[in-house]
């Protein structure tokens, strides 16, 4: 939330250069609030576990948020029961008319294949170019960043030897841009993926810019400089035993899975896991909902995407 303080203050300006919104106590009094809506389009098998994860993320903020789900086909999950769908699922044709504050767009399962043999290809091609005209802001998950940057920004997707998996260590590439506030100057994360996307790829596109990267994990936090996308090629919703899971799921396929890195004392998966991301992560989503969604989406919600108002117009200037 803003700092609401009297008009004239000296430190205004000084609090503006580094990013921390603040407004004055004249602007506050005209100022019109209601709730946000954030629209997530879940592509996670087990889509009940994922909805718990990010709606953890998405309620550490005063913030009033109504949530609505999408799927992006109605084929049948095998991993989630048909009436939970049915219940609390809407298919694109359903809402490509209405205009969110936000969009949460979850990675999938799909990292070994090409993109253009993925099944839904076509209609994520045609909800990611929606998102222009119909989000504020948009924040793609893992998959969803390879698709993302596929399709709009013709950065390729580059597949790995073996599977990226642990928590990793990342360092502020810009640590005055509004998504990283009150980041430290190194942090965790996890992945869990077996594609990336390149630094050296995301840097010709003007656009875009790298806020946080990983010596081992390459580029994990990107945004649009003007706030409508951002981009996270990690799991910072993810649980304490996701990563287990996975490992236990991979060895029970017979895939012979590297233990995650970072992850286990001592490298015993044995052992219980240790937590060194969950602050970060909760500050990586209440920035972006601050930041990214509530300041600057219209009152007005018939204006979202019509223009970039005053806030994203000053998230995409230089910090002097």
């Amino acid at each position: 939330m803003p700092i609401n303080i009297p008009d004239g203050l000296p430190a205004i300006e000084v609090l503006q250069r580094e990013n921390i919104f603040c407004i004055t106590r004249s602007a506050a009094e005209n100022q019109d609030i209601r709730p946000l809506r954030i629209l997530l389009l879940n592509l996670m098998p087990k889509k009940i576990e994922t909805e718990i994860h990010l709606l953890r993320m998405l309620s550490n903020t005063p913030l009033q948020v109504d949530i609505e789900f999408m799927r992006i086909s109605d084929r049948p999950s095998k991993n989630t029961p048909i009436d939970h769908m049915e219940n609390f699922y809407k298919d694109f044709s359903a809402i490509k008319n209405e205009k969110y504050d936000g969009m949460i767009i979850t990675g999938a399962p799909l990292g070994q294949l090409e993109l253009e043999s993925v099944n839904f290809w076509q209609p994520m091609q045609e909800i990611i170019d929606w998102t222009k005209t119909n989000v504020t802001s948009t924040m793609f998950l893992c998959w969803a960043v390879q698709a993302a940057m596929k399709h709009l920004y013709q950065v390729p997707k580059h597949l790995l030897h073996k599977k990226i998996t642990g928590v990793y260590p990342h360092r502020l590439a810009r640590p005055l841009s509004p998504i990283v506030r009150g980041f430290d100057d190194v942090f965790n994360a996890p992945h869990s993926r077996y594609a990336e996307v390149r630094g050296e790829d995301i840097s010709r596109i003007e656009e875009l810019e790298i806020v946080a990267d990983s010596a081992r994990a390459g580029p994990y936090i990107i945004a649009r400089k003007d706030g409508r996308q951002l981009f996270i090629t990690g799991h910072s919703e993810y649980e304490p035993h996701c990563l287990l899971d996975e490992y236990e799921r991979d060895l029970d396929a017979g895939l012979d899975p590297d233990i995650p890195e970072n992850y286990f004392p001592n490298d015993d998966p044995a052992a219980e896991p240790i937590v060194t991301w969950k602050s970060h992560g909760n500050l990586l989503f209440s920035n972006w909902l601050n930041y990214y969604v509530y300041q600057p989406t219209p009152f007005d919600q018939n204006l979202i995407g019509e223009k970039i108002n005053e806030m994203q117009t000053m998230l995409s200037e230089p910090v002097s």
